[in-house]
């Protein structure tokens, strides 16, 4: 059974990697046919927009208001979709369109996938999931319907609409306005307010939702007292939340002290509009990427606290990338831990286990691997002008697939372009790969034999 087990997981690891990757090239051709264009597009710029839809990342070589034709601009939107709900949650979908029956095997990989503990109700989660997609982002559909039907217009208003709430919901950060994304909007209060909780709800993550919604019915139902509403939660759920609402509030505060001055982002701001401006950044480098202050314009120390941001991301199960807050928030609890002389790590009245803790250091450690041997790569292909800070928030926006840019990705050499893109891949897969690979694995040899316990000296 522990054979077979494996053998699901790796199935379903090589499954996402592949499937990830055909609908990236598939979306490449696609987005480079004339039809697509309304100008001659070069292959590699095509094949990295299809893989910054699909990896939900945002940053772009060429700017989609103005290089792609109507179809064009919905294929983009279809892999923004596919790549916000994942492979394995569309083809779900679409068994459950034709209704086909899914059997025990595809719901181990629907588990395996979204890293649940137990395999009933894959499928049910996985419906709850994509039904809740479309419903918030109707809704937030009609939200920015207001700004933009009397804006551009009643047909061309609700396209507009519809494709930035699915951007926005899918963390993609893409948008068909022009070449400034939403920096038009900085003190529209709608845009501003609509995109943040696009972005919050999906980053907060599916099984949070479920968790969320399932207390709350039972208080509405009087089953539970509502003092007991967020004690009723689990763990992993109330670690997701508070993570996110600290982190939100340390970003504000970071980018509102330290651009308060700066004329090219919040300076020229009422005190209002800078501190709707400093919230959106910081929700926005949770792997939104959208932008309504200049990123290039950014002090270098603020985008060196968006980068650290960035890395973090969301929270598993949802849209975001980033190594995730849940990872964080546990390694942080872990280091209080050990200085306090602790044995276990605890949270909210529970202990965590061991082997999550070493699954989540061996993410951030593999992941930080992967973005210093991005950074190297490009700051070796780069001349000397290019300046690091910028390459180090261009790659902290790649392997966290948030997007933003500092006006750098798209005068790049085609080769750190191609790193820019390997890092959104891996961005994009590594945390789900690597807890499909080693989270909860044990070692063959650790069953049968225990060796010598030594101690190295560290430190």
């Amino acid at each position: 059974m522990g054979e077979r087990r494996k053998n699901i997981r790796w199935n379903t690891m090589q499954l996402l990697t592949l499937g990830f990757l055909g609908v990236i090239l598939l979306g490449g051709i696609l987005l480079w046919l004339p039809i697509c264009n309304e100008k001659p597009i070069a292959f590699a710029d095509a094949l990295f927009t299809s893989t910054t839809a699909v990896c939900v990342t945002g940053l772009v070589t060429i700017t989609p208001a103005v290089q792609f034709t109507l179809l064009g601009k919905i294929i983009l939107l279809i892999l923004i979709q596919i790549g916000g709900l994942g492979v394995i949650a569309c083809a779900t979908a679409f068994f459950l369109i034709l209704r086909k029956k899914i059997t025990v095997r595809e719901r181990v990989v629907i588990q395996e996938t979204y890293n649940m503990d137990r395999i009933g109700g894959m499928v049910g989660m996985v419906r709850r999931a994509i039904l809740g997609t479309l419903l918030v982002e109707a809704a937030g559909a009609v939200l920015y319907a207001v700004q933009f039907v009397p804006e551009f217009g009643v047909a061309k208003g609700i396209w507009y609409s519809v494709f930035h709430a699915v951007s926005a919901f899918c963390n993609a950060g893409i948008d068909i306005l022009g070449s400034s994304s939403l920096m038009d909007y900085v003190t529209n209060p709608l845009i501003n307010i609509t995109t943040m909780l696009l972005i919050i709800l999906s980053g907060i993550g599916f099984t949070v939702w479920t968790d969320v919604i399932s207390n709350s019915r039972k208080i509405y139902k009087n089953e539970v007292p509502k003092k007991w509403w967020f004690t009723r939660l689990a763990l992993h759920s109330k670690i997701a939340i508070v993570t996110t609402l600290i982190l939100l509030v340390l970003g504000t505060v970071a980018v509102f002290g330290l651009e308060y001055h700066n004329p090219d982002t919040i300076g020229n701001m009422t005190v209002g509009e800078k501190v709707m401006a400093s919230m959106f950044q910081s929700v926005t480098t949770r792997t939104a990427g959208f932008a309504t202050i200049s990123q290039g314009g950014l002090h270098t120390e603020s985008k060196l606290v968006c980068s650290m941001l960035m890395f973090i991301g969301g929270s598993p199960g949802g849209t975001a990338g980033g190594v995730k807050t849940t990872t964080v928030a546990m390694l942080v609890l872990a280091c209080f831990t050990f200085v306090r002389g602790g044995r276990d790590t605890e949270c909210f009245g529970r202990r965590i286990d061991n082997a999550n803790i070493r699954t989540g250091f061996f993410v951030v450690l593999v992941a930080f691997t992967a973005f210093l041997a991005g950074v190297t790569a490009i700051t070796v292909i780069e001349p000397e002008r290019v300046p690091f800070i910028g390459i180090l928030y261009e790659a902290s926006s790649a392997i966290g697939t948030v997007g933003l840019t500092a006006d750098l990705t798209p005068h790049l050499s085609r080769a750190s372009q191609a790193v820019i893109m390997v890092m959104m891949y891996l961005g994009r897969l590594g945390p789900i790969t690597l807890a499909l690979l080693f989270g909860g694995k044990v070692h063959p040899r650790d069953k049968i034999r225990r060796l010598p316990e030594r101690r190295i000296i560290v430190g």
